[in-house]
């Protein structure tokens, strides 16, 4: 297969099996009340649903790279997506309570090994001058996933059962599978290094008691003492990986790249953004549902316009970093996002729908813009046979990120109610409207992260003035993994 074939095809293989991913993430949800009633549980018991699929990506994510260095991107990737979809029949055929939450821990290993493979193919796939494009294509589908969840999840409950949601993932699992064999380049780490198993103990057990921590005290059913002990081991086994690291040839995940400036700026800048952003999907739908009064239906509609949005910022975002830069972007953007946020504490009850719905669409926007800068940006200084290691450290990150968002917007939000009943309407209201603006506080501070980044930062993939020395190795690397791909099927042809 030629390498245009193969950059033609590839962002399709990566985008069907993150719409599955994103897809299957958002329309569980909506199905938690079904699923208690059908398994004759409560619906909070349940909750053990989502947080094994989160505690799952959390522990599994960091050994990816390795995985696909080892034994190849096109055998780890199809692996997840068979994976995935095996454990989304199971979770379909779950009779009890715990062989679902067990089938969501095997999809959670699934989750985890495809996205971080996937990006980590298109990255050596395409020169830094075609990695935007490339990741804007990938990353549409992931932003119909979450617009089309909860209306197709809402349907599917209401006329079939909770049952089938899981069933809706075969058939994109085995065109990703198909997708898969026919266009996924085979690429192997340049030298194997072994696993480090005490480091994958130390931060993969650290990771995900600091994940469920975030989870369950977002939901204030931990006392604050238990918190506290549990964080401070979380912390303490953190800690003895980060030292740990330092002292090994071969780290699960090298630290040493935060010295790499665009990287650092990316990974932990776009950690500090992402808490103030990553608290909206929690502090939205209470604004619309508890505070305006809305049914559940109208809220989800409600937060279509951002996805909406966000896919049409993704065909005009490379133009714009093309034009102004990376530093201008995300500077200026970043305190955009954070304005936009606090006009959602303008909105009340007498609020027109229409005045919701363009805050909406700027919040989508700019949000998209944001993370297309942040997710390239890090990878403009990066070497390729980095790149493996980049996308592990780069997915764990935002795995984490996502968790402490959504625990600090109920934080605030609770913080700012107090002892007054969530029952008032008046006041959870203006519990809300104080925590969008310390969130949009938190979000400009955050602006100020990438300040110390250099205008011509990121002009290998804005401006694609990649020498040609580096399109050369690239295409080199392309040739190479085509040439293997190619030998390897033919061997197995032969062995059939």
């Amino acid at each position: 297969m030629s390498t245009s074939a193969v950059k033609s095809y590839l962002p399709w293989v990566v985008a069907t099996a993150l719409f599955m991913e994103q897809l299957d993430s958002t329309i569980v949800n909506t199905a938690i009340p079904s699923m208690a009633a059908s398994l004759n549980v409560t619906p909070l018991s349940l909750k053990a649903v989502v947080t094994s699929y989160i505690l799952s990506l959390a522990v599994c994510i960091p050994i990816s790279g390795w995985m696909a260095d080892r034994f190849g991107t096109r055998r780890v990737f199809s692996a997840a997506v068979a994976i995935f979809t095996i454990a989304s029949i199971l979770c379909g055929l779950s009779v009890n309570a715990p062989m679902l939450v067990a089938s969501r821990l095997l999809q959670g290993v699934g989750a985890a090994m495809m996205m971080p493979v996937g990006r980590l193919t298109i990255i050596r796939t395409f020169p830094k001058s075609q990695l935007l494009a490339a990741m804007n294509f990938v990353i549409i589908p992931a932003l119909i996933g979450p617009l089309l969840g909860p209306t197709v999840g809402g349907l599917i409950v209401y006329w079939l059962s909770w049952r089938e949601i899981f069933f809706v993932n075969v058939p994109v699992g085995l065109m990703a599978l198909y997708l898969a064999h026919r266009y996924m380049p085979d690429y192997y780490g340049d030298k194997p290094r072994p696993l480090d198993l005490i480091g994958l103990v130390l931060f993969g057990t650290g990771i995900a008691l600091l994940s469920w921590l975030l989870e369950v005290f977002g939901e204030h059913r931990i006392d604050p003492t238990s918190f506290a002990v549990l964080l401070f081991i979380s912390i303490s086994l953190l800690a003895a990986y980060a030292w740990h690291a330092s002292e090994v040839l071969h780290p699960l995940l090298r630290l040493a790249l935060f010295k790499v400036r665009t990287f650092r700026v990316s990974v932990l800048g776009g950690f500090v953004t992402r808490l103030g952003v990553g608290g909206l999907p929690f502090l939205l739908p209470l604004l619309y549902q508890l505070g305006l009064g809305l049914p559940a239906w109208q809220s989800g509609l409600l937060m279509m316009p951002s996805a909406a949005a966000a896919m049409g910022m993704k065909f005009i975002s490379a133009r714009v970093l093309a034009r102004f830069g990376y530093r201008q972007v995300l500077i200026v953007n970043t305190v955009l996002i954070g304005v936009t946020i606090a006009m959602f504490s303008l909105v009340s009850a007498g609020t027109p729908l229409y005045v919701i719905v363009a805050i909406s669409l700027c919040l989508g926007f700019f949000n998209s813009l944001q993370f297309s800068s942040m997710n390239t940006i890090a990878y403009a200084d990066v070497d390729k046979s980095d790149s493996s290691m980049a996308s592990t450290i780069a997915s764990s990150m935002q795995q984490l990120s996502m968790s402490f968002g959504l625990a600090f917007g109920s934080l605030i939000t609770g913080w700012y109610l107090g002892d007054m009943p969530q029952s008032n309407r008046v006041m959870l209201t203006s519990a809300l409207h104080h925590a969008f603006l310390t969130l949009a506080v938190v979000t400009i501070l955050s602006s100020l992260t990438f300040w110390t980044l250099r205008r011509s930062d990121g002009e290998s993939i804005s401006k694609g003035s990649d020498s040609d020395e580096d399109d050369a190795d690239a295409e080199e690397v392309q040739a190479k993994a085509v040439v293997q791909t190619e030998v390897q099927t033919a061997a197995q042809t032969g062995r059939h």
